[in-house]
């Protein structure tokens, strides 16, 4: 038997790969293969780009398909999507090299050898559809966020509202405030440039997407039309909610997570064959 996809877990702005811990851990002890990272725009350095995230995820699912011939499933959220959305780019296809071209691509690299595994698909939890060739603050007019200030002098694009209203508002006080401590920095080039590193991955394959209803972060409302122009551009798009979830749903309501995920893997394992 083929072993289970792995999942691997790409974080949203300022949060690491522990926001992930609580669904990672009952994943991994019903058996499934997980693996969680921290994007290097969110480690506190003003100079890390959105290239570099990209890049660290497609080490992971270069690592995961081509090294131990597991199929790939990503799991992003928030910013995250924007991420695993261009990180998937030549990755969907059914025979991949080691370098990440499909076969298509005609390589000549002696040392390449090719591999059945690939990216599944797409579970996208509370985020966005990437444009090809926009970046992430592009899409919005160069417009951010009302909770983000964008600091020129430090580099860093700051949170500017109180986290616990924001992202944890359905955690206790005392979590709320554990979650508030582990808060990083996050790069302000990040946001504003790399746009030639963007790429729409949901038009390549299967998403997944969990709508978070009591979001005070990005509002249930706009997830929901994100989702609709997607369809619109012939996503293949399944949606799922869960009710009264806030922005940070993994540690608010874990276990719904986990049976949204656990739902699409079966779905996108039949679907991939």
């Amino acid at each position: 038997m083929s072993p289970k996809p792995t999942l691997i877990f790409i974080p949203g702005a300022w949060h690491t790969a522990a926001v992930w811990d609580k669904v990672t851990q009952l994943l991994k002890a019903q058996g499934h293969n997980c693996i969680a990272l921290n994007l290097p725009s969110c480690s506190s350095d003003p100079s890390a780009t959105f290239k570099d995230d990209i890049q660290a995820v497609h080490a992971a699912i270069i690592s995961e398909t081509t090294v131990k011939n597991h199929n790939v499933v990503l799991v992003a959220w928030s910013y995250g999507g924007h991420v695993a959305n261009s990180a998937i780019k030549d990755l969907t296809s059914t025979l991949q090299t080691t370098n990440g071209n499909s076969n298509n691509n005609n390589n000549n690299d002696n040392d390449s050898r090719d591999s059945p595994t690939r990216v599944l698909g797409l579970a996208l939890i509370a985020s966005g559809f990437t444009a090809t060739g926009i970046s992430f603050l592009e899409a919005t007019d160069g417009v951010p966020p009302p909770f983000i200030t964008l600091n020129h002098t430090t580099g860093f694009a700051d949170l500017s509202a109180d986290p616990k209203a924001l992202f944890y508002h359905d955690l206790p006080l005392a979590e709320a405030r554990h979650w508030e401590s582990r808060l990083t920095n996050m790069s302000l080039r990040s946001l504003t440039e790399g746009g030639e590193h963007a790429y729409a991955g949901w038009k390549d394959l299967p998403v997944w997407f969990l709508v978070t209803a009591g979001d005070r972060a990005l509002p249930a409302g706009v997830q929901r039309e994100f989702v609709k122009g997607a369809k619109g551009r012939g996503g293949d798009v399944t949606v799922r909610e869960v009710e009264g979830a806030g922005h940070a749903v993994m540690l608010g309501k874990a276990w719904e997570v986990v049976g949204f995920l656990e739902e699409a893997l079966e779905a996108l394992e039949a679907f991939g064959g």
